[in-house]
């Protein structure tokens, strides 16, 4: 099953979509969860934590499916 994730902006950094999906509490947390879990953007490994995800991306963390969408209505989370 896959997740949609509605951003308002073009991009959003992995680091900031951990913490908009609650899977990290704070940005600082990002850099140990990168490294001790499985995560893809588009098939690749993010860089660092500041490695945008963009729309249209499709993001996988462990064996969950993200995929990130623009925002057209403003009464969406």
């Amino acid at each position: 099953m896959n997740n949609e994730i509605f951003l308002k902006d073009e991009y959003i950094t992995i680091g900031q979509l951990l913490k908009k999906i609650g899977l990290i509490d704070t940005g600082g947390q990002a850099k140990a969860y990168l490294i001790s879990t499985k995560i893809l953007i588009n098939d690749k490994k993010p860089k660092g934590r500041s490695a945008k995800v963009k729309i249209g991306d499709i993001v996988w963390v462990n064996n969950k499916v993200f995929v990130i969408k623009k925002l057209e209505n403003q009464y969406e989370k």
